[in-house]
């Protein structure tokens, strides 16, 4: 199974035990993708967050946290990028972009929160993807400019659509699948 390594933004510092984190929406969609997991064996979500530790623990930026950044992104097959309303391009989010695509090409699979449906992501009648999709990506500006390097499948916020993106076995390190944006198929 792929080791995922999940980009969501946080306020900075953040501590996962703080009273306050469970209502930060990036954190909570990520957290829902955990839950599927615990709920359901074949939910084929592997977090690498989950193998080491804490990254955003306000230690030192320079001597600490970029380092294991760097460190988990190495171990990783693919990136999950959960993006929603309240996503801002934090200086966690644009290392893990700069070193994830820019330096080591992972493959990326961009989760909407605030999209369900594969159909709410396109232009009616088209295989576009509509102003939606594109606004989330105005929203990173570094991604919107890094993704052409790589693979990247969008996905709605929907288990079953998720579910079948992380089963994707193109959508991993070291897979031949040409840069481009990528949709699922039904």
């Amino acid at each position: 199974m792929p080791s995922n390594y999940s980009i969501f933004y946080v306020d900075e510092p953040f501590n996962e035990y703080a009273s306050g984190a469970l209502i930060q929406r990036d954190y909570f969609f990520y957290n829902q993708l955990k839950t599927w997991k615990t709920q359901d064996e074949q939910f084929l979500f592997d977090d690498i967050h989950a193998k080491k530790y804490d990254v955003r623990d306000g230690s030192d930026w320079e001597g600490v946290l970029k380092p294991r950044i760097k460190e988990r992104l190495n171990r990783a097959d693919n990136i999950i990028l959960i993006l929603s309303e309240d996503t801002f391009q934090s200086r966690s989010l644009k290392e893990e972009l700069e070193y994830g695509i820019g330096r080591l090409r992972l493959p990326v699979i961009v989760i909407y929160t605030e999209i369900r449906e594969k159909k709410d992501m396109l232009v009616s009648g088209k295989n576009n993807m509509n102003f939606k999709v594109h606004y989330f990506w105005n929203k990173l500006p570094l991604f919107k400019k890094l993704k052409s390097q790589v693979p990247v499948l969008h996905v709605p916020f929907n288990k079953e659509m998720v579910a079948k993106a992380l089963k994707k076995s193109n959508f991993v390190r070291n897979t031949h699948i040409k840069p481009n944006n990528y949709m699922l198929t039904m």
